[in-house]
């Protein structure tokens, strides 16, 4: 067997992040693992490779707990919808899609994230009208050929968005019934099976990148369906991945469906444990936290979804006290537009300090910066591999150049991780002990070369998809007034009694209570 290959990091700035300082330390790699961290200048085999990181800050690779792949080809697409529209609108906005399409979104995804320091995502790919066993394999060829680690649970549902949504359906017009009708999704066996199939014949696990299952909303699932999702996690021992509560109008057709809420019905199912993760989270009350924290269970807080979508502010410090596990992602593309964690912690720094005056109960720094690390690594399952760096960890370690304008001064290394980076101070990027970008150029990807690719799906994909766009235009009003009425009725005040804030009354307005 070959011997694992050494390298020595020497002369940069690693930084402490509950300590808010960053001493200089060298770091020796061996293979794809970090052997140590020490002192400037401590010994190292002279067979060692040696990179200087003079004037370079070192951080964790940022983790994204949640996006979504085909977003990347849809960006730029919609403004001013709210997640319902948004989902009205997945015919135009994702239809038609080849396998190329499907890899060179995820192409474009994965180049981005690792040109702004993030090293690993879960990601939620969606095909129509199920999962693809190809399908699967072309996105995650996507991300091993960039050299970015992914956790790849495909979207599945049973149930149509107009389906799950109560009273939706009859609202349209018969016409337009029948128009939805045609995006009817296939039948849950299907899905399993094309699920089964990829799981069983996964070839990418190498390559650090592995697959989960991901029933995409709780409501658009039938229970059998959930079942047989939970049942494949379990044979295949791989993470649970759904969107919960993420919009007021998720929390009343929950009620209305179950009596309860979606938490609740998922625990009631098994589904709930430590391979279990939310998805935004944002209308989760002070009982779905205790119960999500108590279960050991994760939620990807995705601030600047969350505020693009209008869907309210996340409540992160109620569940950081329920010792609920929380991870930061940016989610899809086509509804936050970029895949910059920089500006997601940033974002969820900030919403935190907008919900009232109590700065004693605000996100402070390392916080954010912890959760973008190690709390998104342990939602990806992978907590013990990723999102420190420390002895034993994987090496995926960003530099950042403390000679940017962004490092004029470098005050305090982590608030300013948090506050003042944006990705413009990425120099070079390790995954694994390979570098993937180097002084700011990504040496996987002929980023020029993919720009063409995804200017020629582009036109083609706006040509085919012209059908489904005047759907929507037809269904955008109906959806847009119906929806929002729903999301009007009160919700029992006294089931939110152990949340901190509560958002109420619509986009922009919380309140404590």
């Amino acid at each position: 067997m070959a011997k694992a290959a050494m390298t020595v990091i020497r002369g940069g700035r690693v930084v402490d992040i509950r300590g808010h300082a960053a001493p200089k330390a060298d770091i020796l790699v061996k293979g794809d693992t970090i052997a140590e961290i020490g002192r400037p200048g401590m010994p190292a085999s002279s067979h060692a490779k040696v990179i200087d990181a003079k004037g370079r800050l070192l951080h964790p690779g940022l983790i994204n707990g949640h996006t979504h792949s085909h977003g990347n080809l849809a960006k730029g697409l919609v403004d001013n919808v709210t997640l319902e529209l948004l989902l009205t609108a997945g015919p135009w906005t994702n239809g038609n899609r080849t396998l190329e399409d499907k890899y060179l979104s995820s192409l474009i995804g994965a180049a981005e994230m690792v040109l702004k320091g993030c090293t690993a995502a879960y990601d939620l790919s969606g095909e129509f009208p199920m999962p693809s066993a190809e399908g699967l394999a072309a996105i995650g060829q996507a991300y091993a050929d960039v050299g970015m680690r992914a956790v790849l649970a495909p979207m599945v549902a049973d149930i149509t968005f107009f389906e799950a949504i109560p009273g939706l359906m009859e609202r349209l017009p018969s016409g337009l019934q029948k128009d939805v009708g045609r995006f009817a999704l296939a039948p849950y066996k299907a899905s399993v099976a094309q699920m089964k199939k990829a799981l069983h014949g996964w070839k990418l696990d190498r390559h650090g990148v592995s697959l989960a299952v991901a029933p995409t909303i709780p409501h658009h699932c039938s229970r059998e369906f959930l079942l047989a999702c939970l049942k494949l996690s379990k044979d295949y021992d791989t993470g649970l991945h759904t969107h919960v509560a993420e919009s007021k109008v998720q929390v009343i057709a929950g009620y209305q469906r179950y009596g309860s809420t979606l938490t609740a019905y998922m625990d009631s199912l098994g589904m709930v444990g430590p391979n279990f993760t939310v998805a935004h989270g944002v209308w989760l009350d002070g009982d779905d936290m205790k119960l999500l924290g108590d279960r050991g269970a994760s939620v990807s807080h995705n601030p600047g979804s969350n505020m693009r979508l209008g869907n309210g502010i996340a409540d992160m410090r109620g569940m950081l006290d329920a010792k609920v596990n929380v991870g930061i992602g940016t989610d899809g593309a086509s509804c936050s537009d970029n895949q910059n964690m920089y500006e997601s912690m940033r974002l969820a720094s900030m919403v935190s300090k907008v919900q009232g005056p109590d700065w004693q109960r605000w996100i402070a720094t390392e916080e954010v910066l912890e959760a973008a690390t190690a709390g998104s690594a342990r939602a990806l399952g992978l907590g013990d591999k990723i999102g420190r760096l420390e002895k034993g960890f994987k090496a995926d370690i960003v530099f950042l150049d403390l000679g940017h304008v962004n490092w004029m001064p470098c005050n305090d290394p982590t608030n300013q991780i948090v506050h003042t980076e944006d990705g413009t101070g990425v120099h070079s990027v390790m995954i694994g002990g390979r570098m993937v970008v180097e002084n700011r150029k990504l040496l996987t990807v002929d980023l020029a070369g993919l720009a063409a690719r995804a200017e020629k799906s582009r036109e083609r994909l706006a040509k085919a998809n012209r059908p489904s766009k005047a759907l929507y235009d037809k269904l955008e009003k109906i959806v847009g007034t119906f929806c929002p009425g729903l999301a009007k009725q009160p919700l029992h005040i006294d089931r939110f009694a152990g949340a901190h804030y509560h958002f109420d009354g619509g986009p922009g307005r919380s309140h404590s209570h």
